[in-house]
Protein backbone atom coordinates (compact mmCIF):
# COMPACT_ATOMS: atom_id res chain seq x y z
CA UNK A 1 0.00 0.00 0.00
CA UNK A 2 1.31 3.41 -0.98
CA UNK A 3 -0.47 6.75 -0.71
CA UNK A 4 0.16 9.93 -2.68
CA UNK A 5 -0.57 12.88 -0.35
CA UNK A 6 -1.19 16.21 -2.07
CA UNK A 7 -0.49 19.01 0.43
CA UNK A 8 2.13 19.45 3.14
CA UNK A 9 0.05 21.26 5.74
CA UNK A 10 -1.05 19.98 9.14
CA UNK A 11 -3.53 17.51 7.64
CA UNK A 12 -1.19 16.08 5.04
CA UNK A 13 1.78 15.78 7.38
CA UNK A 14 -0.29 14.15 10.14
CA UNK A 15 -1.70 11.69 7.61
CA UNK A 16 1.85 10.71 6.66
CA UNK A 17 2.70 9.98 10.29
CA UNK A 18 -0.49 8.01 10.80
CA UNK A 19 0.21 5.88 7.73
CA UNK A 20 3.84 5.36 8.68
CA UNK A 21 2.87 4.19 12.18
CA UNK A 22 0.69 1.51 10.57
CA UNK A 23 3.33 0.31 8.15
CA UNK A 24 1.87 2.05 5.10
CA UNK A 25 4.08 3.94 2.65
CA UNK A 26 3.42 7.44 1.34
CA UNK A 27 4.91 10.45 -0.37
CA UNK A 28 3.92 14.09 0.20
CA UNK A 29 3.78 16.65 -2.61
CA UNK A 30 3.62 20.31 -1.57
CA UNK A 31 3.25 23.16 -4.07
CA UNK A 32 5.25 25.68 -2.00
CA UNK A 33 9.00 25.70 -2.50
CA UNK A 34 9.51 25.09 1.22
CA UNK A 35 7.28 24.03 4.09
CA UNK A 36 7.32 27.25 6.09
CA UNK A 37 6.09 27.88 9.61
CA UNK A 38 3.43 30.45 8.72
CA UNK A 39 0.37 31.85 10.45
CA UNK A 40 -0.37 32.92 13.99
CA UNK A 41 -2.26 31.28 16.83
CA UNK A 42 -4.65 28.33 16.72
CA UNK A 43 -6.05 25.92 19.29
CA UNK A 44 -5.76 22.16 19.10
CA UNK A 45 -8.50 20.47 21.10
CA UNK A 46 -8.03 17.42 23.34
CA UNK A 47 -9.53 14.90 20.90
CA UNK A 48 -6.93 15.95 18.30
CA UNK A 49 -4.14 16.23 20.87
CA UNK A 50 -4.85 12.66 21.92
CA UNK A 51 -4.02 11.57 18.38
CA UNK A 52 -0.79 13.58 18.26
CA UNK A 53 0.16 12.25 21.70
CA UNK A 54 -0.36 8.74 20.31
CA UNK A 55 2.21 9.62 17.65
CA UNK A 56 4.71 10.54 20.39
CA UNK A 57 4.56 14.32 19.86
CA UNK A 58 3.13 15.51 23.18
CA UNK A 59 6.43 16.61 24.73
CA UNK A 60 7.59 18.44 21.60
CA UNK A 61 4.28 20.34 21.47
CA UNK A 62 4.38 21.05 25.20
CA UNK A 63 7.76 22.71 24.69
CA UNK A 64 6.38 25.30 22.24
CA UNK A 65 2.75 25.79 23.28
CA UNK A 66 0.52 26.87 26.17
CA UNK A 67 -1.81 24.44 27.95
CA UNK A 68 -5.13 26.29 27.86
CA UNK A 69 -6.93 26.02 31.19
CA UNK A 70 -9.86 28.46 31.07
CA UNK A 71 -12.15 29.84 28.38
CA UNK A 72 -14.15 33.05 28.90
CA UNK A 73 -17.05 34.13 26.69
CA UNK A 74 -17.84 37.82 27.15
CA UNK A 75 -20.22 40.22 25.44
CA UNK A 76 -18.72 43.23 23.68
CA UNK A 77 -19.06 45.24 26.91
CA UNK A 78 -16.77 42.77 28.68
CA UNK A 79 -19.48 41.11 30.79
CA UNK A 80 -19.11 37.38 31.37
CA UNK A 81 -21.60 35.21 29.49
CA UNK A 82 -19.95 31.84 30.07
CA UNK A 83 -16.79 30.43 31.62
CA UNK A 84 -15.47 26.89 31.55
CA UNK A 85 -12.35 24.84 32.21
CA UNK A 86 -10.48 23.44 29.23
CA UNK A 87 -8.12 20.58 28.53
CA UNK A 88 -6.68 18.81 31.57
CA UNK A 89 -8.63 21.13 33.86
CA UNK A 90 -11.87 20.00 32.19
CA UNK A 91 -11.18 16.31 32.88
CA UNK A 92 -9.44 15.32 29.65
CA UNK A 93 -6.39 13.08 29.77
CA UNK A 94 -4.47 15.37 27.38
CA UNK A 95 -4.23 19.17 27.17
CA UNK A 96 -5.83 21.68 24.89
CA UNK A 97 -2.93 23.57 23.34
CA UNK A 98 -2.89 27.18 22.24
CA UNK A 99 -0.02 27.27 19.79
CA UNK A 100 1.49 29.15 16.89
CA UNK A 101 0.20 27.39 13.77
CA UNK A 102 3.65 27.34 12.24
CA UNK A 103 5.17 25.73 15.33
CA UNK A 104 2.51 23.03 15.33
CA UNK A 105 3.21 22.34 11.66
CA UNK A 106 6.95 22.46 12.36
CA UNK A 107 6.76 19.78 15.06
CA UNK A 108 4.80 17.46 12.76
CA UNK A 109 7.04 18.25 9.77
CA UNK A 110 10.21 17.38 11.68
CA UNK A 111 8.67 14.12 12.82
CA UNK A 112 7.84 13.22 9.21
CA UNK A 113 11.41 13.92 8.10
CA UNK A 114 12.82 11.85 10.98
CA UNK A 115 10.51 8.86 10.49
CA UNK A 116 9.96 8.77 6.73
CA UNK A 117 13.13 10.53 5.63
CA UNK A 118 13.35 13.95 3.95
CA UNK A 119 13.04 12.26 0.55
CA UNK A 120 9.38 11.49 1.33
CA UNK A 121 8.52 15.20 1.01
CA UNK A 122 8.60 16.84 -2.42
CA UNK A 123 8.29 20.63 -2.47
CA UNK A 124 7.67 22.92 -5.42
CA UNK A 125 5.29 20.32 -6.88
CA UNK A 126 1.91 21.55 -8.13
CA UNK A 127 -0.64 18.90 -8.99
CA UNK A 128 -1.66 19.20 -12.62
CA UNK A 129 -3.80 16.12 -13.11
CA UNK A 130 -4.29 12.55 -11.99
CA UNK A 131 -5.67 9.39 -13.55
CA UNK A 132 -6.72 6.13 -11.97
CA UNK A 133 -7.22 2.56 -13.12
CA UNK A 134 -7.93 -0.82 -11.57
CA UNK A 135 -4.49 -1.08 -10.02
CA UNK A 136 -3.72 2.43 -8.79
CA UNK A 137 -3.48 6.20 -9.28
CA UNK A 138 -1.00 8.22 -11.32
CA UNK A 139 -0.43 11.90 -10.45
CA UNK A 140 1.41 14.47 -12.55
CA UNK A 141 3.19 17.39 -10.89
CA UNK A 142 4.50 20.63 -12.38
CA UNK A 143 6.68 23.53 -11.26
CA UNK A 144 5.66 27.20 -11.14
CA UNK A 145 6.57 27.70 -14.79
CA UNK A 146 4.28 24.85 -15.85
CA UNK A 147 7.02 22.35 -16.63
CA UNK A 148 6.36 18.73 -15.74
CA UNK A 149 8.77 17.65 -12.99
CA UNK A 150 7.42 14.49 -11.38
CA UNK A 151 5.06 11.59 -11.98
CA UNK A 152 3.95 9.63 -8.92
CA UNK A 153 2.24 6.24 -8.79
CA UNK A 154 0.35 4.93 -5.77
CA UNK A 155 -2.60 2.86 -4.58
CA UNK A 156 -4.57 5.92 -3.45
CA UNK A 157 -4.38 9.71 -3.73
CA UNK A 158 -5.30 11.93 -0.76
CA UNK A 159 -6.18 15.55 -1.46
CA UNK A 160 -5.04 17.48 1.62
CA UNK A 161 -4.42 20.64 -0.37
CA UNK A 162 -6.59 23.17 1.43
CA UNK A 163 -9.60 25.32 0.63
CA UNK A 164 -8.37 25.89 -2.94
CA UNK A 165 -7.83 22.15 -3.45
CA UNK A 166 -6.86 21.08 -6.94
CA UNK A 167 -8.03 17.55 -6.11
CA UNK A 168 -11.47 18.79 -5.02
CA UNK A 169 -11.73 20.99 -8.10
CA UNK A 170 -11.04 17.94 -10.27
CA UNK A 171 -13.72 15.88 -8.53
CA UNK A 172 -16.22 18.78 -8.48
CA UNK A 173 -15.27 21.04 -11.41
CA UNK A 174 -18.41 23.19 -11.27
CA UNK A 175 -18.31 24.06 -7.58
CA UNK A 176 -17.02 27.60 -7.94
CA UNK A 177 -15.16 29.80 -5.43
CA UNK A 178 -15.35 29.51 -1.63
CA UNK A 179 -18.35 30.95 0.22
CA UNK A 180 -17.70 34.28 1.93
CA UNK A 181 -19.95 35.25 4.85
CA UNK A 182 -19.06 38.95 4.81
CA UNK A 183 -16.68 38.62 7.77
CA UNK A 184 -13.11 39.91 7.67
CA UNK A 185 -10.53 38.51 10.08
CA UNK A 186 -7.41 40.34 11.28
CA UNK A 187 -4.80 38.33 13.22
CA UNK A 188 -1.53 39.06 14.96
CA UNK A 189 0.66 38.15 17.92
CA UNK A 190 2.77 40.19 20.32
CA UNK A 191 4.81 39.63 23.48
CA UNK A 192 2.49 41.01 26.16
CA UNK A 193 2.02 40.99 29.95
CA UNK A 194 0.18 37.84 31.02
CA UNK A 195 -3.47 38.10 32.04
CA UNK A 196 -5.69 35.97 34.26
CA UNK A 197 -3.94 32.60 34.76
CA UNK A 198 -1.47 33.15 31.93
CA UNK A 199 -3.15 30.22 30.16
CA UNK A 200 -6.62 31.67 29.63
CA UNK A 201 -8.52 32.27 26.41
CA UNK A 202 -11.02 35.11 25.90
CA UNK A 203 -13.70 35.45 23.24
CA UNK A 204 -15.58 38.78 23.45
CA UNK A 205 -18.49 39.66 21.18
CA UNK A 206 -20.77 37.74 18.84
CA UNK A 207 -20.50 36.47 15.29
CA UNK A 208 -20.91 39.90 13.66
CA UNK A 209 -18.07 41.44 15.68
CA UNK A 210 -15.74 39.77 18.16
CA UNK A 211 -12.20 39.79 19.48
CA UNK A 212 -10.31 36.65 20.55
CA UNK A 213 -7.19 36.76 22.76
CA UNK A 214 -5.02 33.97 24.14
CA UNK A 215 -1.34 33.24 24.84
CA UNK A 216 0.42 30.81 22.48
CA UNK A 217 3.96 30.58 23.89
CA UNK A 218 6.22 31.71 26.70
CA UNK A 219 7.21 35.37 26.51
CA UNK A 220 10.44 37.30 26.85
CA UNK A 221 10.08 37.24 30.64
CA UNK A 222 8.16 35.19 33.24
CA UNK A 223 5.60 38.01 33.39
CA UNK A 224 4.78 37.95 29.66
CA UNK A 225 3.47 35.61 26.98
CA UNK A 226 3.46 35.63 23.20
CA UNK A 227 -0.19 36.65 22.93
CA UNK A 228 -2.34 35.92 19.90
CA UNK A 229 -5.23 38.22 19.01
CA UNK A 230 -7.90 38.07 16.32
CA UNK A 231 -10.62 40.55 15.40
CA UNK A 232 -13.55 39.30 13.32
CA UNK A 233 -16.03 41.86 11.94
CA UNK A 234 -18.84 41.70 9.43
CA UNK A 235 -17.90 44.15 6.66
CA UNK A 236 -20.04 42.82 3.80
CA UNK A 237 -23.27 41.04 3.05
CA UNK A 238 -21.72 37.71 2.19
CA UNK A 239 -23.20 35.18 -0.24
CA UNK A 240 -20.67 36.41 -2.79
CA UNK A 241 -17.14 35.51 -3.87
CA UNK A 242 -14.53 36.72 -1.34
CA UNK A 243 -13.17 40.22 -2.05
CA UNK A 244 -9.57 38.97 -2.12
CA UNK A 245 -8.04 35.53 -2.27
CA UNK A 246 -7.58 34.32 1.29
CA UNK A 247 -4.07 33.53 2.44
CA UNK A 248 -1.79 33.95 5.47
CA UNK A 249 0.56 36.57 4.07
CA UNK A 250 -1.46 39.69 3.21
CA UNK A 251 -0.59 42.56 5.60
CA UNK A 252 -3.53 44.18 7.36
CA UNK A 253 -4.16 47.91 7.34
CA UNK A 254 -4.22 49.54 10.76
CA UNK A 255 -6.49 52.37 9.63
CA UNK A 256 -9.11 49.79 8.62
CA UNK A 257 -8.85 47.72 11.78
CA UNK A 258 -8.63 50.18 14.68
CA UNK A 259 -12.16 51.67 14.35
CA UNK A 260 -13.52 48.15 14.85
CA UNK A 261 -11.28 47.55 17.87
CA UNK A 262 -12.90 50.51 19.61
CA UNK A 263 -16.17 48.55 19.75
CA UNK A 264 -14.86 46.15 22.41
CA UNK A 265 -14.21 46.43 26.12
CA UNK A 266 -12.25 43.57 27.70
CA UNK A 267 -11.59 43.95 31.43
CA UNK A 268 -8.55 41.66 31.60
CA UNK A 269 -6.54 42.95 28.62
CA UNK A 270 -5.96 46.38 27.08
CA UNK A 271 -6.97 45.21 23.61
CA UNK A 272 -6.37 48.54 21.89
CA UNK A 273 -2.83 48.82 23.24
CA UNK A 274 -2.06 45.16 22.43
CA UNK A 275 -3.11 45.55 18.80
CA UNK A 276 -1.53 48.99 18.44
CA UNK A 277 1.78 47.55 19.67
CA UNK A 278 1.75 44.69 17.14
CA UNK A 279 4.15 45.76 14.37
CA UNK A 280 2.57 43.63 11.64
CA UNK A 281 -0.59 41.59 11.32
CA UNK A 282 -2.57 39.84 8.63
CA UNK A 283 -6.08 39.85 7.26
CA UNK A 284 -8.23 37.59 5.16
CA UNK A 285 -11.93 37.10 4.44
CA UNK A 286 -13.38 34.12 6.33
CA UNK A 287 -14.60 31.51 3.89
CA UNK A 288 -15.89 27.98 3.85
CA UNK A 289 -17.53 25.69 1.31
CA UNK A 290 -20.83 23.88 1.30
CA UNK A 291 -20.58 20.26 2.51
CA UNK A 292 -20.06 17.81 -0.33
CA UNK A 293 -22.27 14.81 -1.16
CA UNK A 294 -19.15 12.60 -1.14
CA UNK A 295 -15.37 12.89 -0.74
CA UNK A 296 -14.13 9.75 -2.46
CA UNK A 297 -14.11 8.74 -6.10
CA UNK A 298 -12.50 5.39 -6.75
CA UNK A 299 -9.00 5.57 -5.29
CA UNK A 300 -9.06 9.33 -4.62
CA UNK A 301 -10.34 11.11 -1.50
CA UNK A 302 -10.22 14.45 0.32
CA UNK A 303 -9.01 15.39 3.80
CA UNK A 304 -8.91 18.45 6.06
CA UNK A 305 -9.73 21.84 4.53
CA UNK A 306 -9.94 20.26 1.09
CA UNK A 307 -12.85 18.14 2.35
CA UNK A 308 -14.55 20.45 4.84
CA UNK A 309 -13.23 24.04 5.08
CA UNK A 310 -15.03 25.77 7.94
CA UNK A 311 -15.29 29.18 9.53
CA UNK A 312 -12.75 29.79 12.34
CA UNK A 313 -15.24 29.12 15.13
CA UNK A 314 -14.89 26.69 18.02
CA UNK A 315 -11.15 26.01 17.53
CA UNK A 316 -11.89 23.14 15.17
CA UNK A 317 -10.23 23.45 11.76
CA UNK A 318 -6.83 21.86 12.38
CA UNK A 319 -8.29 19.49 14.97
CA UNK A 320 -10.74 17.98 12.48
CA UNK A 321 -7.96 17.46 9.92
CA UNK A 322 -5.99 15.49 12.51
CA UNK A 323 -9.05 13.35 13.26
CA UNK A 324 -9.50 12.76 9.52
CA UNK A 325 -5.93 11.47 9.32
CA UNK A 326 -6.44 8.95 12.12
CA UNK A 327 -9.74 7.69 10.72
CA UNK A 328 -8.37 7.28 7.20
CA UNK A 329 -5.24 5.44 8.35
CA UNK A 330 -7.32 3.04 10.45
CA UNK A 331 -9.68 2.37 7.55
CA UNK A 332 -6.79 1.59 5.20
CA UNK A 333 -5.36 -0.95 7.64
CA UNK A 334 -8.70 -2.72 8.14
CA UNK A 335 -10.05 -2.81 4.60
CA UNK A 336 -9.43 -5.53 2.04
CA UNK A 337 -9.39 -2.99 -0.80
CA UNK A 338 -8.39 0.71 -0.91
CA UNK A 339 -11.74 1.77 -2.35
CA UNK A 340 -13.53 0.09 0.51
CA UNK A 341 -11.29 1.95 2.98
CA UNK A 342 -11.99 5.35 1.41
CA UNK A 343 -15.73 4.76 1.54
CA UNK A 344 -15.54 3.66 5.18
CA UNK A 345 -13.54 6.79 6.05
CA UNK A 346 -16.00 9.02 4.21
CA UNK A 347 -19.01 7.37 5.83
CA UNK A 348 -17.64 8.09 9.29
CA UNK A 349 -16.15 11.54 8.83
CA UNK A 350 -18.26 13.35 6.22
CA UNK A 351 -21.55 13.61 8.17
CA UNK A 352 -19.81 14.75 11.36
CA UNK A 353 -17.73 17.45 9.69
CA UNK A 354 -20.70 18.62 7.60
CA UNK A 355 -22.58 19.20 10.86
CA UNK A 356 -19.66 21.23 12.22
CA UNK A 357 -19.44 23.35 9.05
CA UNK A 358 -23.14 24.21 9.34
CA UNK A 359 -22.89 24.83 13.09
CA UNK A 360 -19.92 27.16 12.63
CA UNK A 361 -22.00 29.22 10.21
CA UNK A 362 -24.43 29.80 13.08
CA UNK A 363 -21.65 30.75 15.50
CA UNK A 364 -20.81 27.35 16.98
CA UNK A 365 -20.32 27.40 20.76
CA UNK A 366 -19.72 31.15 20.58
CA UNK A 367 -23.35 31.42 19.56
CA UNK A 368 -24.06 31.63 23.28
CA UNK A 369 -22.70 35.20 23.12
CA UNK A 370 -24.95 36.03 20.17
CA UNK A 371 -27.96 34.64 22.03
CA UNK A 372 -27.29 36.85 25.04
CA UNK A 373 -26.41 39.95 23.00
CA UNK A 374 -29.59 39.59 20.98
CA UNK A 375 -31.68 39.64 24.16
CA UNK A 376 -29.56 42.23 25.98
CA UNK A 377 -27.67 44.33 23.39
CA UNK A 378 -26.78 47.03 25.94
CA UNK A 379 -25.53 44.62 28.59
CA UNK A 380 -27.09 43.12 31.69
CA UNK A 381 -27.05 43.11 35.48
CA UNK A 382 -27.37 39.33 35.78
CA UNK A 383 -26.83 37.04 32.80
CA UNK A 384 -29.10 34.38 34.32
CA UNK A 385 -32.02 36.80 33.95
CA UNK A 386 -31.24 37.08 30.24
CA UNK A 387 -30.59 33.42 29.42
CA UNK A 388 -30.61 30.69 32.05
CA UNK A 389 -27.54 28.62 32.88
CA UNK A 390 -29.12 25.49 31.39
CA UNK A 391 -29.92 27.33 28.13
CA UNK A 392 -26.37 28.63 27.85
CA UNK A 393 -24.95 25.23 28.72
CA UNK A 394 -27.03 23.56 26.02
CA UNK A 395 -25.49 25.80 23.34
CA UNK A 396 -21.89 25.28 24.45
CA UNK A 397 -22.08 21.61 25.41
CA UNK A 398 -24.12 20.74 22.36
CA UNK A 399 -21.34 21.94 20.09
CA UNK A 400 -18.64 20.13 22.11
CA UNK A 401 -20.57 16.89 21.74
CA UNK A 402 -21.15 17.45 18.02
CA UNK A 403 -17.46 18.17 17.42
CA UNK A 404 -16.32 15.23 19.56
CA UNK A 405 -14.39 16.97 22.35
CA UNK A 406 -16.86 16.94 25.24
CA UNK A 407 -15.06 16.11 28.48
CA UNK A 408 -15.80 12.73 30.00
CA UNK A 409 -16.00 12.85 33.82
CA UNK A 410 -13.33 10.68 35.37
CA UNK A 411 -11.55 10.09 32.05
CA UNK A 412 -8.15 11.24 33.32
CA UNK A 413 -8.39 9.06 36.42
CA UNK A 414 -9.49 6.00 34.45
CA UNK A 415 -6.75 6.31 31.83
CA UNK A 416 -4.09 7.07 34.43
Amino acid sequence: MKAIIVGGGIGGLTTALMLRSRGLACEIFEQSDTIRELGVGINTLPHAMRELAGLGLLQQLDDVAIRTDQLYYLNRHGQEVWREARGIDAGHDVPQFSIHRGRLQGVIHRAVEERLGPEAIHTGCRLGAFTQDESGVTAYFFDRSGAHIHTARGDILIGADGIHSRVRDTLFPGEGPPCWNGLMLWRGARDWPLFLTGKSMIVAGGLNAKVVIYPIAEGSSPASRLTNWAVLVKVGEGNAPPPRKEDWSRPGRREELMPHVARFSVPYVDVKSLISATPEFYEYPTCDRDPLPYWSSGRVTLLGDAAHPMYPVGSNGASQAILDARCLADALVRAEHPRQALLEYEKKRLPMTADIVRSNRRGGPEGVIDAVEQLAPDGFDNVDNVLSYSQREAIVRGYATKAGFAAVPGLAAVRA
